[in-house]
């Protein structure tokens, strides 16, 4: 296949080295003149050789030279629905909801193009398990810690490190058309019990409830935003705000917008955006609200 035997080149040239990213899988389609299920295939041949590896949030790497030798694809007796979901979140992880197909899942595990179906009726179907499997990977102390606000703070961190860790799960959720899956229910459920007994009747816990996942739903669809720009257009993010300076500039130099214009003067080059610490202020703001609204309630 001319994809692996042309990377497989560059690699052994040096032209690539390890740890170097290579472009996602609909720009390799692009730039080879083949077909997305192709290239997809070519990349996870490369993988399975031992060529590149995916890394989550990251994308398909040069892997570092390893004298174990790669491991065999499966044999189709070896599938399990669980099997077909794990390289499926594992796929979504490294490239995004939008790379997902059901013949990629297929290429990654070496299987025939329509042995998936045989386990998930189909990509909509998978992606519901995908985002059950996600939610179930962390859960709850026993006994909890005490007091409501400690408690909210457990359940805003835990999903931000599932959002984090899998951030196409904020593609899957929309609030306006909520899905029914039992292990965001536990999350949900804790949400909601921290929310009892604060003098708040049910309309209004569940609004608070729906505020409160909302921040972070928010927040890291941006995430999983930047992984789709970064497949559409090959540029880092760096790179796209590189390719902003200048407009930057020209709509500063109108003095149309001093407030905007004295905030870029004040952050200067040293601002990063840092979802994490944009998290961790919004969940302070809402619970500091959250604790006026009680003082308040309890006033009346």
């Amino acid at each position: 296949m001319d994809i692996v035997e042309d990377i497989k080149r560059r690699v052994a040239s040096g032209k690539l080295k390890p740890g170097d990213r290579l472009p996602p899988v609909r720009q390799v389609a692009r730039q080879w003149g083949v077909a997305l299920a192709t290239a997809t295939k070519a990349m996870n041949t490369l993988q399975q050789q031992g060529i590149v590896r995916a890394r989550p949030r990251v994308g398909t790497v040069v892997a570092a030279p390893s004298t174990e030798p790669p491991p065999e694809p499966a044999p189709e007796t070896a599938l399990s629905r669980e099997r077909v979901v794990r390289v499926a979140i594992e796929l979504a992880d490294a490239e995004g909801l939008g790379a997902l197909t059901m013949r990629g899942i297929a290429a990654k595990l070496g299987v025939a193009p329509m042995s998936p179906y045989k386990y998930v009726g189909g990509k909509d179907d998978l992606i519901l398990l995908m985002a059950d499997a996600a939610y179930a990977e962390l859960g709850y102390p026993t006994p909890l810690p005490e007091g409501w606000r400690a408690r909210l703070e457990l359940v805003g961190r835990t999903l931000w490190t599932l959002h984090r860790r899998h951030p196409w799960l904020a593609q899957v959720t929309p609030l306006s058309r909520p899905v029914v899956l039992p292990h965001l229910a536990v999350h949900a459920e804790q949400a909601l019990a921290a929310l009892e007994g604060l003098g708040f009747d049910a309309v209004t816990r569940l609004n608070l409830h729906v505020l409160f996942y909302s921040s972070i739903q928010g927040l890291v669809v941006n995430a999983e935003r930047e992984t789709q720009a970064q497949s559409a257009t090959g540029l880092s993010e760096d790179e796209w705000m590189d390719s902003q300076e200048a407009d930057l500039r020209r709509l500063v130099a109108t003095g149309d917008h001093p407030a905007f214009a004295a905030m870029l003067e004040g952050v200067g080059d040293g601002y990063d955006l840092d979802l994490d610490m944009l998290f961790e202020l919004g969940l302070k703001l809402q619970l500091d609200g959250l604790a006026t609204m009680i003082e308040a309630a309890t006033r009346q």
